[in-house]
């Protein structure tokens, strides 16, 4: 297996650097948190393993320097795309959980994510975490793996990019706007609550205006929302688990060419 993939470094090398682009834009895997090191080791391992079959496959490899240069962009490009999108998916949960935040009364207080290297806000690491476990007990590394790097090298090459470069746009900009569609979906129980929450405080506080009932509305809108995501919860995991599914089925279909759309919700 060495000697083979000494003998075809060019191939190997462009095998590896389409799962590199992958892993640096992929849920969980791209986190300021995972040392570099880790990541091109376990993308050489990823390539070593797929390198077989792309090579009985026939890769046509470019003949000239310039081509090859533009190969290695195309290739590093399908593994962004790849990753992007299903961050995408996965930053839904996250983004719910800021959407609810300044209405229970969180919006300054914020945590630290070690993984993104960011802060945010403590309900969004709450929900992050949530997310986290669901990716990992969903099987979305395995999926990934299966379909990012094995689906993807068997049915997109590096030179689709430009016959399908107008399919790759909407890909991109739909994901987008799935990332807020889903996250409003998952958070409105919550989010729509505590404003009709506010709502019935402030035209109580006008009613009455001896009762200071501004100064009780962060602790009642903190605890409706406590009860409501106790509540929700098994709910929100179900959609989000569904969700997850959905990008790695919306995935497997742009590879591939079938996807009708790439919106996905819950």
């Amino acid at each position: 297996m060495l000697n083979e993939i000494l003998a075809n470094a060019d191939l190997f090398f462009i095998i590896a650097v389409r799962i590199l682009a992958m892993i640096e834009t992929a849920p969980l895997l791209s986190g300021d948190g995972i040392p570099q090191v880790a990541k091109v080791g376990l993308a050489g391992f990823a390539a070593s393993a797929v390198f077989p079959w792309v090579k009985e496959a026939g890769y046509l490899m470019p003949a000239t320097g310039g081509a090859f240069v533009g190969i290695v962009i195309g290739e590093a490009m399908i593994g962004i795309i790849i990753g992007f999108f299903l961050t995408m998916v996965f930053n839904a949960f996250t983004t719910a959980g800021q959407f609810f935040s300044l209405q229970m009364g969180f919006g300054a207080s914020e945590t630290y994510d070690p993984l993104a290297q960011i802060e945010i806000p403590v309900v969004g690491q709450f929900l992050n975490l949530i997310a986290m476990f669901v990716f990992v007990s969903t099987s979305g590394f395995q999926r990934l793996f299966l379909i990012g790097v094995r689906g993807s090298f068997q049915a997109l090459r590096a030179t689709d990019l430009l016959t399908r470069r107008a399919d790759f746009l909407g890909y991109v900009a739909g994901s987008l706007g799935s990332l807020f569609q889903n996250a409003l979906i998952l958070s409105f129980p919550v989010f729509g609550t505590l404003i009709l929450v506010s709502v019935t405080t402030g035209l109580l506080s006008k009613a009455a205006p001896q009762i200071n009932l501004l100064s009780e509305g962060f602790p009642i809108s903190i605890l409706v929302a406590f009860f409501l995501l106790a509540t929700a919860m098994p709910y929100m995991i179900e959609a989000f688990s569904g969700l997850i599914d959905i990008g790695f089925e919306t995935v497997a279909g742009i590879v591939q060419g079938t996807a009708g759309n790439t919106g996905a919700g819950p």
